[in-house]
């Protein structure tokens, strides 16, 4: 057991290091947040129903299950367009900077989803991670509309972390994801209908663009969605949200290589990733001592 939770903390790495090229797509797509999102969620659940149909797996909801993942597909939905509003309005750097709240979030919201008592330590990581990154950038307050749109995204990604971390006990992560991506294009193709942007230019999209979103619907978000459901059988959602905080670490030294976003990088911001992972560290050793005391 204790080496299938290893494993996928490992796995859980490798897939925040994908979310956070994600950050750099956003930034490179030069269509808007709405209709990227909308493309990214459809590309990706056709992509999941064809590998459903292709392992010919069989599955059953029940009705409140499927009313929850609905629920998650708005929630996602709306996180990933403050996401990328948050990038394109400032930049990698302050967006994904300031998704770091996301630990704090989650290590509220998490005791009164489970019925449990505040973990006054979780709520000290989540205040530690924080003081990493604000080492990391010394934030242009110019830049305060995004930083409030990413922390909106932040509270919805903490959101819907807890409530995957509930539904994976009971359904199969393929299968969560193919309802909350369905569920999220549904939501947002009844937004468009009714604003009426649905149009010849809606869906012209340079070949570039298509490149960008298709790496995107299919690496970063049909793959990952499913991947990162699927480690929440063994990770908590704090856990999981916590080491999520790796991915301004990870998307800030890819904006850096592909970008140039490289005025953010000083000697602070060296201090501020070895605070974050020593962070994730900890927690995830003080996790493993409390399992293995209960055990």
């Amino acid at each position: 057991m204790q080496s299938d939770r290893f494993k996928n903390l490992i796995h859980l790495h490798f897939i925040v290091f994908v979310w956070g090229f994600t950050a750099v797509l956003g930034k490179l797509i030069i269509i808007d947040a709405l209709r990227l999102v909308w493309f990214r969620m459809l590309i990706a659940s056709l992509l999941i129903a064809g590998y459903i149909l292709v392992s010919k797996m069989h599955f059953k909801l029940s009705k409140k299950s499927f009313l929850w993942m609905v629920f998650g597909g708005v929630i996602v939905a709306l996180h990933w367009v403050s996401f990328f509003m948050a990038i394109k309005v400032s930049s990698v750097s302050i967006a994904l900077a300031t998704m770091s709240l996301g630990a704090f979030f989650t290590a509220l919201l998490e005791p009164i989803w489970y019925g449990r008592k505040i973990i006054k330590y979780e709520i000290l990581f989540g205040a530690i991670v924080i003081l990493g990154l604000y080492l990391i950038f010394r934030v242009d307050s110019a830049h305060w509309y995004g930083m409030v749109i990413a922390a909106i995204s932040a509270f919805l990604a903490a959101t819907f972390s807890i409530i995957n971390g509930k539904l994976v006990k009971t359904d199969k992560p393929s299968v969560i994801s193919l309802v909350e991506l369905g569920a999220g294009v549904a939501f947002l193709s009844v937004y468009f209908l009714i604003t009426g942007e649905f149009s010849q230019d809606f869906f012209n999209v340079s070949g570039i663009d298509w490149l960008y979103i298709f790496i995107l619907a299919s690496v970063c978000t049909a793959y990952a969605f499913i991947a990162s459901v699927k480690v929440m059988r063994f990770l908590s959602p704090y856990t999981v949200m916590l080491t999520t905080n790796l991915e301004p670490v990870y998307g800030i030294l890819l904006a850096f290589i592909i970008l140039g976003e490289n005025k953010e990088l000083n000697p602070m911001f060296y201090i501020g990733a070895l605070i974050i992972f020593g962070t994730v560290i900890a927690n995830a050793i003080l996790k493993n001592r409390k399992k293995l005391k209960n055990n």
